[in-house]
Protein backbone atom coordinates (compact mmCIF):
# COMPACT_ATOMS: atom_id res chain seq x y z
CA UNK A 1 0.00 0.00 0.00
CA UNK A 2 1.45 3.38 -0.91
CA UNK A 3 2.55 5.66 1.90
CA UNK A 4 1.28 8.74 0.06
CA UNK A 5 -1.78 9.22 -2.09
CA UNK A 6 -3.46 11.94 -4.09
CA UNK A 7 -7.09 13.01 -3.94
CA UNK A 8 -7.08 15.20 -7.03
CA UNK A 9 -10.34 14.95 -8.96
CA UNK A 10 -8.70 15.76 -12.29
CA UNK A 11 -8.91 12.88 -14.73
CA UNK A 12 -5.80 11.84 -16.65
CA UNK A 13 -7.85 12.06 -19.85
CA UNK A 14 -7.66 8.32 -20.45
CA UNK A 15 -10.71 7.67 -18.31
CA UNK A 16 -14.30 8.62 -19.09
CA UNK A 17 -16.36 10.69 -16.68
CA UNK A 18 -16.49 8.78 -13.42
CA UNK A 19 -19.54 7.97 -11.30
CA UNK A 20 -20.10 10.02 -8.18
CA UNK A 21 -20.30 7.01 -5.83
CA UNK A 22 -18.60 3.64 -6.24
CA UNK A 23 -19.23 0.80 -3.79
CA UNK A 24 -17.04 -2.31 -3.71
CA UNK A 25 -17.53 -5.76 -2.20
CA UNK A 26 -13.90 -6.69 -1.49
CA UNK A 27 -14.14 -10.45 -1.95
CA UNK A 28 -11.58 -13.22 -2.26
CA UNK A 29 -8.85 -12.40 0.27
CA UNK A 30 -8.90 -15.87 1.84
CA UNK A 31 -8.98 -17.67 -1.51
CA UNK A 32 -6.13 -15.50 -2.78
CA UNK A 33 -4.03 -16.63 0.18
CA UNK A 34 -5.08 -20.28 -0.14
CA UNK A 35 -4.12 -20.34 -3.82
CA UNK A 36 -0.62 -19.35 -2.74
CA UNK A 37 -0.39 -21.74 0.20
CA UNK A 38 -0.58 -18.88 2.71
CA UNK A 39 -2.68 -18.40 5.88
CA UNK A 40 -5.99 -16.60 5.25
CA UNK A 41 -4.91 -13.57 7.26
CA UNK A 42 -2.12 -12.95 4.76
CA UNK A 43 -4.80 -12.48 2.12
CA UNK A 44 -6.57 -9.94 4.32
CA UNK A 45 -3.32 -8.07 4.89
CA UNK A 46 -2.62 -7.95 1.18
CA UNK A 47 -6.21 -6.86 0.62
CA UNK A 48 -5.74 -3.99 3.07
CA UNK A 49 -2.86 -2.76 0.92
CA UNK A 50 -5.24 -2.43 -2.04
CA UNK A 51 -7.58 -0.02 -0.25
CA UNK A 52 -5.53 3.12 -0.74
CA UNK A 53 -4.43 2.01 -4.21
CA UNK A 54 -8.05 1.88 -5.29
CA UNK A 55 -9.02 4.98 -3.33
CA UNK A 56 -6.31 6.95 -5.10
CA UNK A 57 -7.48 5.68 -8.51
CA UNK A 58 -11.06 6.59 -7.64
CA UNK A 59 -10.16 10.08 -6.43
CA UNK A 60 -8.05 10.79 -9.52
CA UNK A 61 -10.93 9.81 -11.80
CA UNK A 62 -13.39 12.08 -9.99
CA UNK A 63 -15.24 9.70 -7.65
CA UNK A 64 -16.49 11.58 -4.58
CA UNK A 65 -17.62 8.59 -2.48
CA UNK A 66 -15.92 5.20 -2.24
CA UNK A 67 -17.71 2.68 -0.01
CA UNK A 68 -15.93 -0.56 0.86
CA UNK A 69 -17.64 -3.63 2.34
CA UNK A 70 -15.00 -4.36 4.96
CA UNK A 71 -16.79 -6.56 7.52
CA UNK A 72 -20.35 -7.84 7.23
CA UNK A 73 -22.72 -8.63 10.07
CA UNK A 74 -22.41 -12.29 8.98
CA UNK A 75 -18.62 -12.29 9.20
CA UNK A 76 -18.83 -12.81 12.97
CA UNK A 77 -19.58 -16.45 12.08
CA UNK A 78 -16.04 -16.96 10.82
CA UNK A 79 -13.42 -18.68 13.05
CA UNK A 80 -12.74 -16.61 16.16
CA UNK A 81 -9.04 -16.46 15.39
CA UNK A 82 -9.76 -14.93 11.98
CA UNK A 83 -12.23 -12.40 13.40
CA UNK A 84 -9.71 -11.36 16.05
CA UNK A 85 -7.02 -10.96 13.41
CA UNK A 86 -9.35 -8.86 11.25
CA UNK A 87 -10.14 -6.52 14.14
CA UNK A 88 -6.41 -6.16 14.83
CA UNK A 89 -5.79 -5.38 11.16
CA UNK A 90 -8.60 -2.81 11.16
CA UNK A 91 -7.14 -1.08 14.19
CA UNK A 92 -3.65 -1.01 12.71
CA UNK A 93 -4.93 0.40 9.41
CA UNK A 94 -6.95 3.15 11.11
CA UNK A 95 -3.92 4.27 13.11
CA UNK A 96 -1.52 4.05 10.17
CA UNK A 97 -3.58 5.98 7.63
CA UNK A 98 -5.62 8.29 9.82
CA UNK A 99 -3.01 11.03 9.55
CA UNK A 100 -3.11 10.83 5.76
CA UNK A 101 -6.86 11.43 5.73
CA UNK A 102 -6.32 14.63 7.69
CA UNK A 103 -3.46 15.80 5.48
CA UNK A 104 -5.32 15.08 2.24
CA UNK A 105 -8.71 16.27 3.55
CA UNK A 106 -10.49 12.95 3.12
CA UNK A 107 -13.66 12.47 5.11
CA UNK A 108 -13.66 9.07 6.79
CA UNK A 109 -16.98 7.59 7.81
CA UNK A 110 -18.63 4.25 8.49
CA UNK A 111 -21.97 2.55 7.95
CA UNK A 112 -23.17 -0.39 9.99
CA UNK A 113 -23.56 -1.06 13.70
CA UNK A 114 -20.10 -0.40 15.10
CA UNK A 115 -21.31 -0.91 18.69
CA UNK A 116 -20.36 -4.59 18.42
CA UNK A 117 -16.75 -3.84 17.48
CA UNK A 118 -13.96 -3.94 20.10
CA UNK A 119 -13.79 -0.81 22.23
CA UNK A 120 -10.40 0.30 20.91
CA UNK A 121 -11.65 0.04 17.31
CA UNK A 122 -14.77 2.03 18.12
CA UNK A 123 -12.71 4.74 19.77
CA UNK A 124 -10.34 5.04 16.82
CA UNK A 125 -13.27 5.11 14.35
CA UNK A 126 -15.13 7.80 16.27
CA UNK A 127 -11.99 9.91 16.63
CA UNK A 128 -11.22 9.72 12.92
CA UNK A 129 -14.84 10.39 11.90
CA UNK A 130 -14.95 13.46 14.14
CA UNK A 131 -11.62 14.88 13.01
CA UNK A 132 -12.44 14.56 9.29
CA UNK A 133 -16.13 15.44 9.30
CA UNK A 134 -15.55 18.95 7.94
CA UNK A 135 -14.06 17.63 4.68
CA UNK A 136 -16.29 17.32 1.61
CA UNK A 137 -14.00 16.72 -1.38
CA UNK A 138 -13.37 12.99 -0.97
CA UNK A 139 -15.19 10.42 1.16
CA UNK A 140 -14.00 6.96 2.17
CA UNK A 141 -16.81 4.93 3.71
CA UNK A 142 -16.16 1.60 5.44
CA UNK A 143 -19.09 -0.78 5.92
CA UNK A 144 -18.32 -2.40 9.28
CA UNK A 145 -20.61 -4.92 10.96
CA UNK A 146 -22.94 -3.96 8.14
CA UNK A 147 -25.88 -5.86 6.68
CA UNK A 148 -28.62 -4.29 4.61
CA UNK A 149 -31.41 -6.13 6.41
CA UNK A 150 -30.12 -5.00 9.79
CA UNK A 151 -29.87 -1.45 8.46
CA UNK A 152 -33.54 -1.58 7.43
CA UNK A 153 -34.54 -2.84 10.88
CA UNK A 154 -32.64 0.04 12.50
CA UNK A 155 -34.34 2.53 10.20
CA UNK A 156 -37.83 1.21 10.93
CA UNK A 157 -37.17 1.29 14.68
CA UNK A 158 -36.06 4.92 14.40
CA UNK A 159 -39.27 5.83 12.59
CA UNK A 160 -41.46 4.12 15.19
CA UNK A 161 -45.17 3.52 14.81
CA UNK A 162 -46.71 5.18 11.80
CA UNK A 163 -49.62 4.35 9.56
CA UNK A 164 -48.17 6.05 6.50
CA UNK A 165 -44.43 5.38 6.16
CA UNK A 166 -42.96 6.65 2.89
CA UNK A 167 -39.72 5.75 1.13
CA UNK A 168 -38.42 9.19 2.12
CA UNK A 169 -39.04 8.33 5.79
CA UNK A 170 -37.01 5.15 5.42
CA UNK A 171 -34.29 6.75 3.33
CA UNK A 172 -33.50 9.52 5.81
CA UNK A 173 -33.14 6.94 8.61
CA UNK A 174 -30.76 4.61 6.78
CA UNK A 175 -27.05 4.52 7.62
CA UNK A 176 -26.49 6.21 4.25
CA UNK A 177 -28.98 9.05 4.81
CA UNK A 178 -26.57 11.76 3.64
CA UNK A 179 -24.68 9.64 1.09
CA UNK A 180 -25.83 9.36 -2.53
CA UNK A 181 -26.88 5.93 -3.78
CA UNK A 182 -24.02 4.08 -5.49
CA UNK A 183 -23.86 4.53 -9.24
CA UNK A 184 -21.99 1.26 -9.56
CA UNK A 185 -21.34 -1.68 -7.25
CA UNK A 186 -18.23 -3.73 -7.97
CA UNK A 187 -17.66 -7.23 -6.62
CA UNK A 188 -14.32 -8.96 -6.95
CA UNK A 189 -13.46 -12.71 -7.05
CA UNK A 190 -15.99 -13.68 -9.73
CA UNK A 191 -18.91 -14.14 -7.33
CA UNK A 192 -22.17 -12.63 -8.62
CA UNK A 193 -24.33 -11.60 -5.67
CA UNK A 194 -24.77 -8.60 -3.37
CA UNK A 195 -24.48 -10.51 -0.09
CA UNK A 196 -26.72 -8.21 1.96
CA UNK A 197 -24.84 -5.09 0.82
CA UNK A 198 -26.72 -1.83 0.15
CA UNK A 199 -29.79 -3.68 -1.11
CA UNK A 200 -32.10 -0.66 -0.93
CA UNK A 201 -29.52 1.79 -2.22
CA UNK A 202 -28.67 -0.50 -5.15
CA UNK A 203 -32.11 -0.19 -6.75
CA UNK A 204 -30.66 1.55 -9.82
CA UNK A 205 -26.96 0.80 -9.41
CA UNK A 206 -24.94 -0.71 -12.23
CA UNK A 207 -23.35 -4.02 -11.24
CA UNK A 208 -19.85 -5.06 -12.24
CA UNK A 209 -18.29 -8.41 -11.38
CA UNK A 210 -14.51 -8.61 -11.63
CA UNK A 211 -12.91 -12.00 -12.14
CA UNK A 212 -9.91 -11.30 -9.89
CA UNK A 213 -9.57 -11.62 -6.13
CA UNK A 214 -9.53 -8.35 -4.17
CA UNK A 215 -5.74 -8.44 -3.48
CA UNK A 216 -5.23 -8.39 -7.27
CA UNK A 217 -7.72 -5.55 -7.86
CA UNK A 218 -5.59 -2.46 -8.29
CA UNK A 219 -5.78 0.80 -10.23
CA UNK A 220 -5.82 -0.90 -13.66
CA UNK A 221 -8.73 -3.14 -12.69
CA UNK A 222 -10.57 -0.14 -11.28
CA UNK A 223 -10.07 1.80 -14.51
CA UNK A 224 -11.35 -1.21 -16.44
CA UNK A 225 -14.54 -1.14 -14.36
CA UNK A 226 -14.93 2.60 -14.98
CA UNK A 227 -14.65 2.10 -18.74
CA UNK A 228 -17.34 -0.56 -18.58
CA UNK A 229 -19.53 1.77 -16.52
CA UNK A 230 -19.16 4.48 -19.18
CA UNK A 231 -20.73 2.12 -21.73
CA UNK A 232 -23.87 1.57 -19.65
CA UNK A 233 -27.08 3.48 -20.36
CA UNK A 234 -28.84 4.39 -17.12
CA UNK A 235 -32.50 4.89 -17.99
CA UNK A 236 -34.26 4.88 -14.58
CA UNK A 237 -37.43 3.51 -16.14
CA UNK A 238 -37.30 5.77 -19.20
CA UNK A 239 -36.67 4.78 -22.81
CA UNK A 240 -33.52 5.61 -24.71
CA UNK A 241 -35.46 8.12 -26.79
CA UNK A 242 -36.76 9.87 -23.67
CA UNK A 243 -33.24 10.19 -22.33
CA UNK A 244 -32.03 11.76 -25.56
CA UNK A 245 -34.83 14.34 -25.41
CA UNK A 246 -34.29 15.34 -21.79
Amino acid sequence: MPEKFSTSHKSSGALPAAPRHVAIIMDGNGRWAKSRGLPRIMGHREGARRVLDVFEAAAKSGVEFLTLYAFSSENWNRPKTEVKALMKLLMASLKKYGKMFLEKEVRFRTIGDISALPEDCRGEIEKLEQSTRRFTKSNLVLALNYGSRGELVRAVNKIGKSSNITWEDIQKNLDTADIPDPDIIIRTSGEMRLSNFLLLQAAYSELYFAGVYWPDFGAKEFEKAMREYAKRERRYGLTTEQLKNK
